[in-house]
């Protein structure tokens, strides 16, 4: 017959043993849970051309090439790129850029950041009409696209993503917030008020419209909205954005994502 003692030295390293069974099992998800709060998961999103890539290189502080600023003229990436911005203070954010194309790959890389690892925060990038054409697969000659048509684009493209968007908020916490970065300023440098509100809630304007009705169905006040113009690259002092001015706006830009993502 086993002694009461050795029977609680039993019971007691049982119940130790399942406490650090427990703590083991909970590793990973704390761990996950402190790397989503260092380092929060940002999608950038928005159709091909409008500079989604060259954004994110610049937020994460990482240099493009001179090779893939040539080549960004005239082809995006069909598959989804990973970028990482660090700090000092063991802060940043995990960039995830959808490929703007419309096709297979995309389409996968639009449910991995928004079902399969939801985002915190969505980073969506228009352009005003201003984005670069895209030559069609096959086809060689430089591609030729009115304002107006990359404007219908743009909100054809943003329909997609919105879909996404609201499909998201409505099931889980994430994502909480969406940017709508306006880039290419430099090319409507004394319109940015304009442009600003066309891409904003309430204004009446389509891409407004299609904001109002993400809104209703993920719930105002659960999903905030900002717009912001960004330029990626600054020219000359005499130039319509110099680099000051192009500094500053991508500044601006940073600071809102770090207050929303709690950083600052």
């Amino acid at each position: 017959m086993q002694s009461p003692l050795r029977h609680g030295k039993a019971a007691i390293g049982t119940t130790i043993a399942g406490g650090a069974l427990a703590a083991l099992s909970q590793a990973p998800e704390r761990a996950s849970r402190l790397l989503r709060h260092r380092y929060p998961t940002v999608a950038v999103t928005g159709m091909t051309g409008v500079g989604k890539t060259r954004l994110a290189d610049r937020l994460s502080r990482r240099a493009s090439s001179q090779a893939s600023v040539d080549a960004g003229a005239d082809v995006g990436s069909a598959t989804m790129e990973r970028r990482t911005r660090r700090n000092a203070r063991l802060r940043g954010y995990r960039f995830r850029v959808v490929p703007g194309e419309n096709a297979a790959t995309r389409l996968g890389a639009l449910d991995e950041v928004f079902h399969d690892e939801p985002v915190d925060g969505v980073l969506h990038v228009v352009a005003n009409g201003y984005a670069t054409p895209r030559r069609t697969a096959g086809t060689t000659g430089a591609a030729v696209a009115t304002r107006e048509q990359q404007l219908a684009a743009e909100l054809e493209d943003w329909s997609i993503t919105a879909h996404r968007v609201a499909s998201m908020a409505v099931r889980r916490e994430r994502p909480t917030w969406l940017v709508i970065a306006v880039t290419k300023a430099d090319l409507f440098a004394d319109d940015l008020e304009a442009a600003v509100r066309y891409y904003s809630p309430g204004s009446g304007s389509p891409f407004g419209d299609k904001l109002d009705e993400l809104r209703a169905l993920a719930g105002g006040a659960k999903l905030s909205i900002d717009v912001l113009p960004v330029c990626a690259e600054g020219g000359g002092k005499k130039s319509a954005m110099p680099d000051k001015a192009a500094a500053e706006l991508l500044n601006r830009l940073e600071l809102r994502i770090a207050q929303l993502c709690g950083h600052v």
